[in-house]
């Protein structure tokens, strides 16, 4: 194509997708399987994707579907009723939360969910509350929908949790709304019961929306347990949407299964904007799903505990190095050390100013993919996946170490 061509392409952009910036850890995780290809020993930290495969039991009920030939027609736009009753189920079995299937919404995987969600809750010039460090996707996916997104700034000395305090202090005449997750991505933290409770009640008595990621819920390893916010603070449940998925705990990243729960009238928007959008999730990944819901789950635990002594792993290591200050994980499977100790240093020959030329110098010398802790909202730190398996885990440390230790 011409240069005149491409030009005027350009030119053609909405200006809500011109300015959207890619997915930093789709990027980095695209980069270091490109280099592999091409024949480089590449560590990859970057994905969010567990290693271990989607269990067999799952895999069998996804090749049974795929010979009900009623299976591939339409289905209903807002999810298949048993997948949606088994949604209801695995919600009061795992967390305590009682909800009828019309509350349920299922979605093309957990990042679909959350764009549903603001699309359906915000309108232009809403502001919606997001404590940072955060996952990469929600200030862009709050800015599709023409709402605000406002960082309130957590510290390494808090754990990355974040306060009432802080909340009401950010909370504006426009704030409609609050993203809340824990276990966190990318610090791994995790908010004690007690305070989730705190937040769910200041949540209310200002009126907000809440949106309560619950994606890691199955990944605690610290001494504060896993608590669903509308749960512990009853009264925040009507004005609450909890966003949930398979992708993380049953290793089901490919197959794009996801779900939101809200209240039935919010439930029913979303339906109709998914009917104009993408219509059913796909009829095979569903009773996959259904499967990874209502089969056996001793998968699960064992997967915690590997998870749990790869955080320990982890954290050793990164502790140990000069410059470096990184707390250990509570859940989810991620570190994210803060590196500002390391800036302004020579690392594998390059001089480095920032966390994404920290990147940048690794992944060219050490052959390590992290991602840049700029994603997500957290300058002079870098997010370290730690789903991965336990020899490259150890590969990609001690290279690591050997660089800047």
């Amino acid at each position: 194509m011409a240069t005149g061509a491409l030009m005027a392409a350009g030119e053609a952009l909405s200006a809500r997708v011109s300015h959207l910036s890619e997915s930093a850890t789709l990027a980095i995780t695209a980069k270091a399987k490109a280099l592999r290809a091409a024949g480089e020993d590449v560590i990859g930290f970057g994905a969010g994707e567990p290693d271990f495969p989607t269990p067999t039991h799952v895999v069998e009920a996804a090749q049974q579907a795929c010979a009900d030939t009623t299976l591939h027609r339409y289905s209903p736009a807002g999810g298949r009723p048993a997948l949606k009753e088994a949604v209801a189920d695995k919600t009061a079995r795992d967390t305590g939360l009682s909800v009828a299937p019309e509350h349920v919404l299922i979605t093309n995987g957990g990042k679909h969910a959350v764009y549903t969600v603001f699309q359906a809750l915000l309108d232009p010039g809403d502001e919606v509350l997001i404590p940072a460090p955060y996952w990469t996707s929600y200030p862009e996916q709050v800015s599709l929908a023409g709402g605000t997104p406002v960082a309130v700034p957590t510290r390494l000395a808090d754990g990355y949790r974040v306060g009432v305090d802080q909340l009401e202090a950010a909370r504006t005449p426009a704030t409609k709304a609050l993203v809340f997750t824990s276990p966190n991505n990318p610090t791994g933290s995790v908010h004690h019961p007690d305070d989730v409770a705190a937040i769910g009640r200041w949540a209310a008595e200002a009126g907000l929306w809440v949106v309560t990621d619950e994606i890691y819920e199955h990944f605690v390893y610290g001494s504060a347990p896993f608590a669903s916010l509308p749960v512990v603070a009853p009264e925040a449940a009507d004005r609450c949407v909890v966003v949930n998925g398979v992708a993380k705990t049953h290793a089901m990243t490919g197959w794009r299964v996801g779900w939101t729960i809200a209240p039935a009238e919010v439930t029913a928007a979303m339906v109709t904007l998914q009917s104009h959008t993408t219509s059913n999730v796909c009829n095979i990944a569903q009773s996959a799903a259904m499967a990874a819901l209502s089969g056996p789950q001793d998968h699960v635990a064992a997967r915690r505990e590997a998870f749990a002594h790869r955080a320990g792993i982890a954290h050793a290591r990164l502790a140990a190095l000069e410059g470096v200050d990184c707390p250990r994980p509570e859940g989810a499977f991620y570190a994210f050390p803060r590196v500002e100790g390391l800036l302004g240093r020579d690392i594998g020959g390059q001089r480095v100013e920032s966390s994404a030329q920290l990147c940048q110098a690794l992944l060219e010398t050490a052959k390590v993919a992290l991602v840049p802790g700029e994603a997500f909202g957290a300058p002079g730190h870098v997010r370290l996946s730690y789903a991965l398996s336990d020899e490259e885990l150890a590969d990609g440390l001690q290279r690591l170490a050997k660089i800047v230790g």
